[in-house]
């Protein structure tokens, strides 16, 4: 086959839409279940893309979690530690290490997660599947499934839940075109290879030491950011993004975007969020909808108005602005990757306060020595890749 006909474009008023080979080749898809839309598919390809760069740079099992073409989170199998299966309630579960890297992927920005499309560098086992499948989640893109799995996602979306195996072999031609306004757009693939060669062969600052986790960080960030709409910045700690700022118009907001998420994501491993008593049966939307409320400076509302008795079977005490500021300087060991360079040392100093102390970015700037004077201000280790990585 090498066309598949859509319901619709990015918008129902939008047809006729399908996906096609131009060259009248066969499709390196094929739909097991469900009916993907056309922005399923723009987020199937770009998210499968990145978890097979992601493997094949670290040799770990990747997973993606993706929204409207860009990650909200990407992570690579790591031994999870009992307070992370917590936040990302997994610690009922048996998990697999591709199991282990989508939990970390989907666990990393709940809010932003909600409804994404998956995408597994490995074959999606029966463990994946159960975990997918009490999700809310649109689709899921891999390789291939075990019987057991497919089963079990057949049964999702009451039988319309979209997965779709891809052709690990496919390579697309070294040339890609895009039509915008009727015009024809070309360029040559973006084939950049991300590497620990990149992070160490040019370091400006004078800390010069990037650990092994620092690298192996470092180098999921930059993957990330090369799949993820430009603007953006990526912090990532333990072998996963902690937070992603893409699409903003300026470069700091991109850090400061993405440096709330990773404190919200730091926030929720806070004792009192760890030890709230939520009530029984409670929808799993409707619990990280209210953590996120509670991490928030809206919950003195929620206390105002009795909101939380349908939600706690106790009445948590507030954490507090002092508690928070606190917990959020006691994360450390935090890498930053940047699409573009930094144009300003205010990035850096935004940064600083998320935990970063090691920084990967272009390079470039005529304020490159600001930057490297922020990062030297506070011992930071930071490399010039001399690549950019936009997206669009």
């Amino acid at each position: 086959m090498n066309e598949l006909a859509l319901k619709y474009g990015c918008n129902p008023n939008q047809k006729p839409s399908k996906i096609f080979m131009k060259d009248g080749s066969e499709l390196p898809v094929e739909v097991l279940n469900g009916k993907p839309g056309y922005i399923n598919f723009l987020d199937a390809f770009n998210s499968w893309q990145l978890v097979k760069e992601l493997k094949a740079a670290t040799g770990l099992p990747s997973a993606a979690s993706f929204k409207h073409v860009s990650p909200a989170g990407a992570a690579v199998a790591t031994e999870l530690s009992d307070t992370l299966k917590k936040i990302y309630f997994v610690d009922d579960l048996e998990l697999t290490p591709i199991a282990s890297a989508y939990a970390k992927a989907r666990g990393a920005d709940r809010m932003s997660s909600y409804g994404d499309w998956v995408a597994l560098s490995d074959t999606c086992d029966k463990e994946t599947a159960t975990l997918l499948a009490r999700e809310v989640s649109d689709g899921v893109i891999a390789p291939d499934y075990t019987p057991e799995a497919l089963e079990i996602l057949k049964t999702k979306r009451k039988g319309n839940y979209n997965v779709v195996k891809i052709n690990p072999d496919y390579t697309p031609a070294p040339i890609e075109h895009k039509d915008v306004f009727g015009i024809t757009f070309e360029q040559g693939r973006n084939e950049l290879k991300i590497d620990e060669e990149m992070i160490t062969s040019n370091i400006p600052t004078a800390n010069k030491d990037f650990p092994d986790e620092a690298k192996r960080d470092l180098i999921i960030a930059l993957i990330t950011l090369k799949y993820t709409q430009s603007n953006s910045v990526c912090y990532a700690k333990d072998g996963q993004a902690i937070g992603v700022g893409a699409g903003q118009q300026s470069r700091v907001h991109c850090t400061r975007l993405a440096g709330n998420k990773a404190d919200i994501w730091w926030l929720r491993q806070h004792p009192k969020v760890l030890g709230l008593q939520f009530v029984d049966n409670i929808r799993r939307p409707d619990r990280d909808n209210t953590i996120d409320v509670y991490i928030s400076d809206e919950y003195e509302d929620v206390l105002r108005d009795g909101t939380w008795q349908n939600l706690f079977k106790v009445k948590p005490e507030p954490l507090t602005p002092k508690e928070k500021k606190e917990w959020i300087a006691k994360n450390s060991g935090v890498s930053l990757g940047s699409d573009a360079f930094f144009p300003f040392g205010d990035n850096i100093e935004r940064a600083r306060k998320s935990g970063v102390q090691y920084v990967a970015q272009p390079g470039g700037s005529i304020r490159d020595d600001n930057v490297i004077d922020t990062c030297d201000k506070y011992n930071m280790t930071m490399c010039f890749t001399g690549i950019r990585l936009f997206h669009h």
